[in-house]
């Protein structure tokens, strides 16, 4: 049963560690994510997808990274508690304390990590629709959404700033 149990935790941190592999890869490859990206709805109707570096995505490329941005935290929550799973042993026999046992310790450590990953699951979940739900009007007076933006420090009109 244990080795069975073992095997188990080990395919979950392998998955998950490539889950996050992926995740950094795409990241890097698009230029960042969607959930603090935004949604621009332009005068014709139509919307416009931005990750949070500013790339214009598709809409399928903006919901997939999306949703595997908010998969980042069950995923988390999945590899520590593979992790703590294969250390209970060692956890309860460094535990001395009268107070709190080592089976009390994985409970409440199991507890904080669901609680803490649970939170920014439901945090980036909430933030991700919110932004698909209320796109932001594209204000015509600000720049256009394709314009390059000044290198900081840059004046109007090319000039450096002194």
């Amino acid at each position: 049963m244990k080795d069975r149990r073992s095997k188990i935790c080990t395919w979950i941190i392998l998955l998950g560690l490539a889950n996050f592999a992926v995740y950094v890869a795409l990241y890097a490859y698009f230029y960042g994510e969607a959930v603090n990206g935004r949604v621009v709805k332009v005068p014709d109707g139509s919307e416009r997808y931005f990750l949070q570096s500013g790339k214009e995505v598709s809409r399928a490329v903006f919901i997939y990274s999306g949703a595997h941005s908010i998969s980042i935290w069950p995923t988390v929550a999945a590899i520590m508690l593979a992790m703590l799973t294969l250390a209970k042993d060692r956890i309860a026999s460094a535990v001395h304390s009268t107070v709190t046992r080592g089976r009390t310790t994985f409970t409440v450590l199991a507890i904080v990590i669901a609680i803490i990953t649970g939170f920014m699951t439901f945090v980036f979940t909430h933030q991700f629709v919110e932004r698909l739900r209320h796109p932001v009007a594209h204000c015509p007076a600000a720049p256009a959404l394709d314009a390059p933006q000044p290198a900081e420090g840059a004046r109007p009109g090319g000039q450096a700033g002194s």
